[in-house]
């Protein structure tokens, strides 16, 4: 398999602040790009009625969770890269970027077939009318159907990611997301030879966008000249590569589908008091989840820093990633806080206009939650350091403990057991990010996560024997 044309720089020297910004910067505008494919959606959807918003609504849960599983596996094949691209084995890397292509694209082929013809019994078991349900069908199944080419173009971003480069799919989101803007209304309302296809016509414009950008990815791995150089004989399937990429990933899945979970749990327990506070909620857990996208690019940098830093053999230099990454997280989200703080009722009304009531309960949410984002910023940078460490599991374990041990329980204790009400909804956010950045520290602090020998033994074997280099090559 040839080396990259273009050797991108290591990221294990130079200043680890300015490489963490670096590659966090464009991640997080990634992040927000992608809020922006949900802004355009809803906004073509919303001028078809209050059927059609709710038969987009409905689908979104199934669809996140299915993304949560590409999602996953896509941090096992960035963290492999990453590693290997420190110890600057470029046969390896090109290796593990083709297996795992090949992995998440099997996947992603199962989950189509399945879902796509268990989607009536999907919605019948969410308990979605009739009045919407042949809309929701469209609509879902169409999603469906672009799964393969949505797992593909994450698993693109993470194999970038994994050796630094974090333009090219930012990039390739912004015209996207200006594709999607534009084939919006003409697959929805139709216009000349196209058909009028109401909410399917929606997701056929984000499939559409979404096989663009693997188009665009894969033609940028093939040509080789952005750290990874693919060839088509190197998707020979590797089945032991391929098992460990699995076991990275798996539990990444669990975390994200469980995370998921958590707040579907949580809406659960405002349902039950009432259309306006479910109201409140939905608005204010928006904000918040807007607010902490911040700490989810540093996470991901610091993930990425921490695998090269290993697979360099520089554990030393990993320790003080994660230190820089746990700093640098807090204090963003720390002024983003007091930002959420200071801009509560605008931001509310950005999202609601007329409900005094949902909107002054929903600025009291922000303004209680807002000052403990900043907790949040620790708890991510932490799981990041694990991941980049190959450590998945424990970065799980923290996710499950958060959301599932801490934060469900006490919502509904205080919500139901003391003169709080439904603002101890509110109030377990702040105890679940406190309690989880200190479990999260103390996990962190007493060490042994960033020995060497943590790092990918795939890359120790290649050193030792050169078996799977010989595979790359």
């Amino acid at each position: 398999m040839p080396a990259p044309t273009t050797l991108r720089p290591s990221l294990t020297q130079g200043s680890i602040l300015k490489a963490l910004l670096t590659l966090a910067g464009p991640i997080v505008l990634g992040n927000l790009l992608q809020t922006g494919y949900q802004l355009v959606d809803a906004f073509w959807v919303g001028r078809l009625g209050a059927d059609a918003v709710a038969a987009v609504a409905v689908s979104f849960p199934v669809n996140f969770l299915l993304i949560a599983l590409g999602s996953g596996f896509s941090v096992a094949g960035s963290v492999l890269v990453a590693q290997n691209f420190g110890a600057r084995n470029l046969a390896l890397v090109n290796h593990i970027a083709a297996q795992s292509l090949v992995l998440i694209l099997s996947l992603a082929l199962l989950l189509t077939v399945g879902a796509y013809f268990g989607s009536p019994a999907i919605l019948h078991l969410i308990g979605v009318g009739p009045d919407i349900f042949a809309e929701a069908n469209a609509f879902q199944r169409v999603l469906f159907l672009g799964l393969v080419f949505n797992f593909g173009f994450l698993m693109f971003q993470a194999l970038m990611r994994g050796v630094g480069e974090v333009r090219i799919p930012l990039y390739i989101n912004i015209v996207t997301l200006g594709l999607n803007f534009l084939l919006d209304p003409l697959f929805i309302y139709g216009w000349g030879p196209v058909p009028a296809m109401g909410v399917a016509g929606a997701a056929l414009a984000t499939v559409s966008t979404q096989i663009l950008s693997v188009l665009v990815g894969m033609v940028v791995l093939l040509r080789g000249k952005s750290g990874i150089a693919l060839s088509f004989r190197g998707f020979r399937p590797d089945f032991a590569l391929m098992k460990r990429a699995f076991t990275l990933g798996v539990p990444s899945s669990i975390d994200l589908s469980a995370r998921a979970l958590g707040m579907s749990m949580m809406t659960v327990l405002a349902t039950g008091f009432g259309t306006t506070v479910l109201a409140t909620y939905g608005i204010g857990s928006r904000i918040l989840a807007l607010g902490i996208i911040p700490a989810l690019g540093v996470s991901l940098a610091c993930s990425t820093l921490v695998a090269q830093n290993l697979g360099a053999r520089n554990p030393d230099r990993a320790l003080r990633t994660a230190y820089y990454a746990i700093g640098l997280s807090f204090t963003l989200l720390l002024v983003v806080g007091a930002a959420v703080y200071a801009a509560a009722d605008p931001l509310v009304r950005f999202f609601l206009s007329g409900d005094e009531a949902v909107t002054r309960d929903a600025v009291e949410f922000v303004r209680i939650t807002s000052f403990s984002l900043c907790f949040t910023g620790v708890q991510q940078s932490v799981s990041g350091a694990l991941r980049g460490a190959g450590n998945t599991l424990a970065a799980m374990l923290l996710t499950i403990i958060g959301a599932w041990v801490l934060q469900f329980p006490v919502a509904w204790y205080l919500s139901s057991h003391t003169s709080l009400g439904f603002r101890g909804l509110w109030w377990s956010f702040v105890v679940a990010n406190v309690v989880m950045a200190i479990l999260a520290g103390l996990w962190f602090w007493r060490g042994g996560w960033h020995r060497p020998e943590l790092a990918d033994p795939l890359q120790s074997e290649a050193d030792a024997t050169g078996p799977l280099a010989d595979k790359a090559g």
